[in-house]
Parts: C-alpha cells; sequence; structure tokens
C-alpha cells in the first residue's frame, strides 16, 4: 500500500479471496488442517483393538444408563479414526458437553466423552423422574451435576469391565462435566493440551427409546491409545518375551567314577530254612552251599527270576507304621459366618398401623355413605398391630404428638 491506496496485486489477492501474499488461503487453511492427518500414527491393528476395547467398555456403560433412565439403551459398535480440532468444529456446532475422564489406577491417562446438550437435557429429564421432554431452557449446574453422576457410574462400569478385560485394577476419578462453546476456542489446546494435534476420536450412535437419536464422541490421546492397545494385546495374547541369546553348548558330561555295585543281599541259612514256609520248594545242604558260592550277577539274576518261579521276591527290612490322623471330634467349631447388618441399614421398610379389622358383603360395601360407622374386631384400648412390610412385628398403643398421631411400642413380637 502506497500513500493510503491499494497496489494492484492486494486488489487481485482480496478479489481471490485471499489475504495478502504472505497471509496464505484464510478460507482453505482450516480445511487443509482437517486433512493432514498422518494415518500411519495409529496402525490398523491398532485401531481394531481401541473400537474392540471401547465396545466392551460402552456396553456396560450402557446398562448402567438404561439402570438410570428405565429406558431402552443401544449403543452401536463404534467407528475409530484420526481426527484434528476442525473435524470436532464441524460436527458440534452447538454448545455441548464435555466430560473429561481421569484414569488414577491401572492406566497412565485421561480421555473426553462428547455429549449434545439436548442430550444432556434429555437424560437429566429422566433421571429425575421425567418423561424426557422437558428440554426447555439453558443447561444449568443442576444439569450438570447430574450427567457427572451418570458419567460417574457409567464409567465406573466401564473400568470394572477394563479391570476383567485386561486382567489388572482399572479405576478412574469422579469426572469433570463443563458446557463449553465450540466457536469459543479456535485451538483444542484450550480444553486438553492433546486436542492441539491429532488425536482418536470414537464414534459411538447412541439411541434412548425414540427420545435420543445422536452421536456421541470419545476422544483418547494418541499415546493414550497406544498405551490402551498394547495392554490389551498384552492381556490376550500374553506380552512378547524379548528374544534370548542362544544358550551356551552344555559341556560333555563326565563320566561319573564307577560306584562299587550294592552289594546283593545274602540269604543265611535260616532264611533258606523258611522258604518252604513261602511256598518255595525246600533245597538240601548242596544246593545251598551252591547258592552261597554264587558270585554277584548270578545271585542278582536269581532274584529277577524268582517272581517267575513262584517265589516271593525278598524284600530289605522296611519301617511300617500305622497312619496318624488328627481327632476332629472334640474341639472342631465351623466358622459361622458373621451378619453384616449395616449394609442394609439404609434400605427402606413400609410400616402400616392396624387399629382393627373386620369382614362385609358387597351390598353392606355398597350402602357406604358419609357417615356410616364400621364396626372392627378389636374393641377400645386393646392393642394396635404395627406391621412392617405387611409382616406382623409389634404391638401399640395410639398417642397423639402435637397434631399427629403416633403409635407408643409396648410390645416385640418375636418370630
Amino acid at each position: 500500500m502506497d500513500g493510503g491506496m491499494l497496489s494492484q496485486d492486494e486488489i487481485n489477492a482480496l478479489l481471490n479471496g485471499g489475504g495478502g501474499s504472505d497471509g496464505g488461503d484464510s478460507d482453505t487453511a482450516p480445511a487443509d488442517t482437517a486433512s493432514d492427518i498422518d494415518e500411519s500414527l495409529v496402525s490398523d491393528i491398532e485401531r481394531d483393538a481401541i473400537g474392540e476395547v471401547a465396545n466392551i467398555s460402552m456396553g456396560s456403560s450402557a446398562t448402567t444408563l438404561f439402570s438410570l433412565v428405565n429406558r431402552k439403551v443401544n449403543i452401536t459398535t463404534p467407528v475409530v479414526t484420526l481426527a484434528k480440532w476442525e473435524n470436532v468444529l464441524t460436527e458440534y456446532e452447538r454448545p455441548c458437553v464435555f466430560i473429561q475422564i481421569k484414569y488414577t489406577v491401572g492406566l497412565d491417562g485421561s480421555n473426553i466423552l462428547i455429549l449434545k446438550e439436548h442430550d444432556v437435557k434429555v437424560i437429566t429429564d429422566l433421571m429425575m423422574g421425567g418423561d424426557g421432554s422437558n428440554t426447555d431452557g439453558e443447561l444449568g449446574e443442576l444439569h450438570l451435576s447430574a450427567i457427572s453422576e451418570a458419567m460417574n457410574q457409567m464409567m465406573g462400569s466401564s473400568a470394572t469391565s477394563l479391570s476383567t478385560m485386561l486382567g489388572k485394577m482399572i479405576d478412574i476419578s469422579p469426572p469433570e462435566a463443563s458446557l463449553v462453546d465450540l466457536t469459543e476456542y479456535k485451538s483444542g489446546g484450550d480444553i486438553a493440551p492433546f486436542l492441539a494435534g491429532t488425536f482418536v476420536r470414537i464414534a459411538f450412535h447412541m439411541q434412548i427409546d425414540d427420545l435420543v437419536d445422536s452421536t456421541i464422541m470419545q476422544l483418547y490421546p494418541i499415546d493414550f491409545a497406544k498405551e490402551l492397545c498394547t495392554t490389551f494385546l498384552d492381556s490376550q495374547m500374553g506380552p512378547a518375551e524379548p528374544a534370548s541369546e542362544p544358550a551356551p553348548a552344555a559341556p560333555a558330561p563326565t563320566p561319573a567314577p564307577a560306584q562299587p555295585a550294592p552289594a546283593a543281599p545274602q540269604m543265611d541259612m535260616s532264611q533258606m530254612q523258611g522258604m518252604p514256609q513261602m511256598g518255595m520248594p525246600q533245597m538240601d545242604m548242596s544246593q545251598m552251599q551252591m547258592m552261597q558260592q554264587m558270585g554277584k550277577p548270578q545271585m542278582q539274576m536269581m532274584q529277577k527270576m524268582m517272581p517267575q518261579m513262584g517265589m516271593p521276591q525278598m524284600q530289605p527290612n522296611m519301617s511300617i507304621q500305622p497312619a496318624q490322623f488328627q481327632n476332629f471330634a472334640g474341639d472342631f467349631n465351623p466358622m459361622q459366618p458373621q451378619e453384616n447388618i449395616d449394609l442394609i441399614k439404609d434400605v427402606p421398610l413400609e410400616v402400616t398401623v392396624e387399629l382393627g379389622r373386620t369382614a362385609k358383603s358387597i351390598s353392606d360395601i355398597l350402602d357406604f355413605a358419609p357417615g356410616t360407622i364400621i364396626e372392627l374386631d378389636k374393641i377400645a384400648g386393646e392393642p394396635i398391630d404395627v406391621l412392617v412390610n405387611g409382616k406382623f412385628v409389634a404391638k401399640g398403643e395410639v398417642v397423639v404428638i402435637e397434631e399427629s398421631f403416633g403409635v407408643r411400642v409396648t410390645e416385640i413380637i418375636k418370630q
């Protein structure tokens, strides 16, 4: 520009939608940035593994969400892609809810779950007993607190599923929900550092009856996604063992020094004479002398042939003792299970006070009118019955506490 006048090059740049020779094309810059994604950062195998983990964990979360809203919840198989912040801006134009989930045990990292504003209003309205149609007005702290609690239970259930699947303890900190107007953030790094670059985007299609038909997204840092993938693959196939160096050849075993063969058991004359009692044929003195003169090899062969000849093989002396058993007859006390009543102290029960009963015919009931007196089976002053969940547990008397009736328990019924 010279003296307030635009040069021809600057005029041409403005007509072409540019911002000057050094400014670049501002309209096409976001698209170029969004499309400039290195797909090799995450392999196909890693994407499949991440999708499998997300599918199992989100499946358990859907079951938990069903128990919270009491409506049919369907979350489809996820689609795993790489994305940048510009991709998020094009898909979520209105204010949405960012829920940050941090892992404290088992995994090191965090991820972000994105829900649309309308979906959060429907879920929170159902959680508060509504029919899901109260979606007017702005999203306030009450909605954020309710969706944080819902996500805490859903992601807690997801962490339990991950623990089972990965074979180790997984735990999270309470999720933090915040309302984010995406138009105010040109860079995702202002929300979370990993959103400034390329990250893993997992998209789920969620349906809640006919009230919600939308897409929810889960954003993972690249390094956290790879850690999750490695842990999952190791749990399924076992960690890869490092290649071991070939073991050195074992040295040739040195021949052991010849040990003298154990002396064959010698049979004395008394053993020889006792052979007829063992079913062995009796031998005369010459045969006995011949056996005594046998060498060790002949004696060993003789012992091997004795069973085939119907002779019991001679065994060396063995120490035989009776088996010893512990006596449990006197002091055996089986462990009795200890009741932990504290686990159910907060369960609400219905307490009913019954003044009395009577039986009436249908014609008598049809004659009921204001002023009709119904006579009961109890007399005045008789204790009334106290029932807990329909079970008779106590008797009492009617008292007046300020302007309300009450019951003073006079007797506990032992079952």
